[in-house]
């Protein structure tokens, strides 16, 4: 088809794995954010980045640790039930989610629209270069 733009699903993880740093984490956990665990933090903007490139439905669950909630965390879910979570791995031990709800996207994006602008910036850079 002329004029339509194909990626493959490793193409958009690539980019989005390349495009994450310390500026496109949850701004309050910047101190904490480390290039050995690039993912910490990354799941809100990277949510909603999929979410523009794949559609589907915003997942958010509670983070737990020692049995009290700590924070909250955000993945994809796509046609029948198929779900995508690229920032899975940024939990230490003892870190559980649970929990887990359909979010409607924001209408207009506040929190982390910074970073999620940013994200989404350097990931459609790095896949308009792999085309």
């Amino acid at each position: 088809m002329r004029g339509v733009t194909t990626w493959v699903l490793s193409d958009i993880e690539d980019a989005v794995r390349a495009s994450w740093g310390a500026d496109t984490c949850t701004p309050e956990y910047r101190p904490r954010w480390r290039p050995e665990n690039p993912a910490r933090d990354q799941c809100g903007a990277t949510a909603l980045v999929l979410n523009d490139l794949l559609g589907g439905e915003l997942v958010r669950g509670e983070v737990r640790a020692g049995g009290e909630r700590t924070d909250y965390h955000w993945w994809n879910r796509l046609g029948l039930g198929v779900e995508i979570d690229l920032t899975r791995e940024q939990f230490e031990p003892g870190e559980v989610v649970v929990g887990p709800v359909v979010v409607p996207r924001p209408v207009e994006i506040v929190r982390l629209r910074a970073e999620y602008e940013l994200l989404r910036d350097r990931v459609l850079e790095s896949l308009s270069r792999s085309r």
